[in-house]
């Protein structure tokens, strides 16, 4: 994308709107409040000026106080327009973080549901929340900041060189040092650096979850971390790119941190050159003014590095972002048009998840009418949920078509798609609110009857009756969380609710519990008439009586037919059966 090339502030500003000239009303206020807080120092040179010249009667120092009340006064004036720097660039950076998620999360709207189960909620999350705050920081904090270790260098050079140019121009000397070995600090190796350091340490973390996700499983069978062998894995990675990134900025930092601080070391020497021939006052009140004076140039030049270390990870933060905004969406039709019924048509679809390997889907056709019920078995990477996620339009086909009604998926707007289909998950997830909220989620619209309605006929009610405030009893709240069996059958009301002419169930039983499966599966037996009705399982048992069964593997359908037709066949679908039945049948104990 060209908003790579462009600079960092320019990229921020478009997200910034009108915004945007609070930002460089921040500035301009910094850069004043950084000017004005160099006026104390004139008053303070003032007053130093004057003890040298009446000593030793100082009662002749008549001007001390007002010089003193000066300073003070100057001080509170530039603390009171850095203020009001700091309050426009908050106001700027607000605006654009609230775009920057607006932005992202409409784009997110708008892609694959298969790239968000693939990625993650979390990742998307992390990129939302992360890159949008990381810019809040820098818009709010940094940039100003980065006005004020600018404007102050410049009104430092010249009060340096105002005073006593020969020792202004020895106390530059550190501070161009520094500079130049601030460069080495900022470049573009650093740049790359810092972003596999922060990849690093991105990964390390959504590994960590994993792994404290899975203690229950490490204290079980008594496996240390390292049986973990992708979270040491992303250990090691984070360490190789700290110690690089630590090992790169170490010259650098060395070189930068001892010209800073050599500014000192170059007034002694300055003090032992002119001093050579006695100290006249003009000399000795201008040594005592930059003795003071020159911590200041060594704090300002700190704040340069920390502003280049800022802007470097927002960089990084926006190309994070950027990430995320250039992945492509699914294309919206241009003259959109409606299935004339729950007929499903697959016509020779293929498609790859990556070019790089072998096709998820390899030449698939199935026809399906209104109403049928069709089950997708086989072994675990066989294509099933992938083929199921392709006819809801989860993702496009590389090659061939799918139609609903005659009418190919692409040509149906996404809204009227998403009306067309229910899909319940194997893992239903529930949000944090109430449970007349979650089950809306499947008809905004619906009335409360309605949606108690729905609970009924998924079979729910007897969880409802459990919950403290029945169906406005919030998840989450006050400890309140059902199972995931109970979770799997609130979910299937959503489907009611949404009485939508095509069901897909992906493994809607693998949460449940055998008192919840039976109930699961009257909820099922209810919901799916007069339905068309897709449903991928493991249990066999589950598929018996369905109208058709296609046995998926390795991409292809690999035979297809009723329960007693596969049977016959005795090919993989009778090996299935007969393993399955082992498995029933199987039991702990002396007599298994």
């Amino acid at each position: 994308m060209g908003e790579k090339k462009k600079s960092v502030i320019a990229q921020l500003f478009e997200y910034a709107g009108n915004h945007k000239y609070f930002t460089i009303c921040s500035w301009i206020l910094a850069a004043i409040s950084a000017l004005v807080a160099l006026v104390p120092f004139y008053y303070i040179w003032c007053i130093i000026k004057e003890v040298v010249e009446v000593r030793p009667d100082f009662d002749r120092a008549t001007h001390i106080v007002s010089h003193g009340w000066s300073a003070v006064g100057m001080s509170l004036l530039a603390m009171v327009i850095y203020i009001a720097a700091l309050m426009c660039s908050h106001i700027a950076a607000f605006r654009v973080q609230a775009n920057m998620r607006t932005a992202m999360m409409e784009h997110v709207m708008k892609l694959p549901m298969g790239y968000i189960e693939s990625e993650g909620s979390g990742k998307i999350r992390k990129i939302v929340a992360e890159s949008s705050a990381a810019t809040e920081t820098f818009l709010a904090h940094s940039l100003p900041d980065k006005a004020v270790s600018y404007a102050t260098p410049i009104g430092l050079i010249a009060m340096l060189l105002f005073f006593d140019w020969k020792i202004g121009l020895i106390c530059l000397i550190p501070a161009v040092i520094a500079f130049l070995a601030m460069g080495g600090m900022m470049g573009e190796k650093m740049q790359n650096d810092m972003k596999e350091y922060q990849n690093a340490l991105d990964e390390m973390s959504a590994e960590a979850v994993e792994y404290v996700r899975g203690i229950p499983v490490v204290k079980t069978f008594g496996q240390s971390v390292f049986s973990f062998k992708r979270f040491k894995e992303a250990i090691d990675k984070y360490e190789k790119w700290t110690i690089t990134y630590t090992i790169g900025m170490r010259m650098p930092m060395i070189g930068f941190t001892t010209a800073a601080n050599g500014v000192f070391a170059a007034l002694v020497a300055c003090s032992l050159i002119f001093a050579g021939n006695g100290v006249p006052d003009t000399f000795l009140y201008n040594i005592l003014f930059y003795i003071i004076i020159t911590p200041i140039l060594t704090v300002t030049l700190m704040k340069v590095a920390y502003a280049g270390e800022s802007q470097m990870v927002v960089k990084d933060a926006l190309e994070r972002m950027y990430s995320l905004l250039e992945v492509e969406p699914l294309k919206e039709a241009t003259n959109p048009q409606l299935p004339k019924d729950s007929s499903i048509s697959i016509d020779n679809i293929v498609f790859t998840y990556d070019e790089k390997k072998a096709n998820a889907i390899d030449g698939i056709t199935l026809d399906i009418k209104p109403g049928e019920h069709v089950a997708f078995v086989g072994p675990s990477g066989g294509g099933k949920t992938t083929l199921a996620s392709l006819v809801a339009r989860f993702w496009d086909v590389k090659e061939g078509s799918i139609k609903i009604g005659g009418v190919n998926v692409k040509d149906v707007a996404s809204s009227e798609l998403m009306k067309q289909v229910s899909y319940v998950f194997q893992d239903s997830k529930l949000l944090k609110m109430s449970i007349l909220d979650n089950v809306r989620m499947g008809r905004p619209d619906a009335t409360k009857t309605e949606v108690v309605q729905a609970l009924k006929d998924a079979m729910c009610w007897d969880i409802i009756e459990k919950l403290p405030y029945g169906i406005n009893t919030m998840i989450g709240s006050k400890g309140t969380y059902v199972s995931g069996g109970e979770a799997q059958r609130i979910s299937i009301a959503r489907a009611f609710l949404k009485n939508a002419p095509i069901l897909i169930l992906d493994e809607a039983t693998a949460f449940a519990d055998p008192d919840n499966e039976i109930m699961v599966q009257q909820a099922f037996a209810n919901l799916s008439k007069d339905k068309t009705v897709i449903m991928i399982a493991h249990r066999l048992s589950t598929v018996v009586n369905a109208d058709k069964i296609c046995v998926l593997t390795d991409g292809k359908i690999a035979e297809s037919g009723n329960h007693e037709e596969l049977l016959a066949k005795r090919g993989i679908y009778s090996h299935m059966w007969n393993e399955y039945q082992k498995s029933v049948n199987w039991k702990v104990g002396k007599g298994a």
